[in-house]
């Protein structure tokens, strides 16, 4: 039975080490620099992981060797079945991290692709809300803040992805419960799409973090 052990950010950085790797053997000749890429990206997919045994460091050194796409591809859907899955939430557990929330839309939570979600993110289009739920030290943060589009492109600093983004801005309790302060970040619009870009989640937990004090 297979352990799984790479979350979804870690598979969208190795899936991009491999898109390297064949971009490199489409256009290189040198053996020289083909030995160099395919070390460092598998020195790279290993280097995400403080802990490894001795199997799952060979599973990751094992994209280095290979030398067409349908090999990577067959590799890549190979990883899928040790990917650590998003925690499951119902419905009430969002509804207790959102008390304020009146009348609050949830997301089609039957439909989640858990195992290629970081963050879950929904809006309510009819109140420019955005929600996010994300796992952090064994529990659930839950925050709520206004999205505004900018109808224009730029990285998205959650996935630093270039894609349409919006201003994400949330309302937070400065130094006493009637003081507000707020924190914004410009994210994309696409939830789907920024989950299946995001390669470091430091920045994401350093938001939400900054969100809930």
């Amino acid at each position: 039975m297979q352990t799984p052990f790479i979350k979804n950010h870690q598979y969208n950085y190795i899936y991009k080490q491999a898109e390297f790797l064949l971009k490199t053997l489409r256009s290189v000749v040198d053996p020289k620099v083909l030995d160099t890429v395919r070390y460092t990206v598998s020195t790279n997919a290993v280097g995400l992981f403080q802990e490894l045994t001795p199997e799952q460091k060979q599973l990751l050194e094992q994209l280095s060797t290979y030398n067409t796409p349908h090999d990577v591809q067959q590799y890549l859907n190979q990883l899928e079945g040790y990917l650590i899955a998003f925690p499951e939430v119902s419905a009430k557990q969002i509804q207790k991290l959102f008390p304020k929330a009146k009348k609050l839309k949830l997301p089609d939570l039957k439909s989640i692709d858990y195992a290629h979600t970081t963050y879950l993110r929904w809006m309510d289009i009819a109140t420019s809300r955005l929600f996010i739920v994300y796992p952090h030290e064994g529990k659930f943060l839950g925050i709520e803040g206004r999205i505004t589009p900018t109808n224009k492109k730029g990285y998205c600093m959650f996935c630093r992805r270039h894609q349409e983004l919006g201003f994400f801005n949330v309302k937070t309790k400065a130094h006493s419960p009637d003081n507000f302060a707020s924190v914004g970040q410009y994210v994309c619009i696409d939830d789907k799409a920024c989950n299946e870009s995001i390669t470091d989640i430091s920045i994401l937990e350093k938001f939400l973090l900054s969100a809930v004090k």
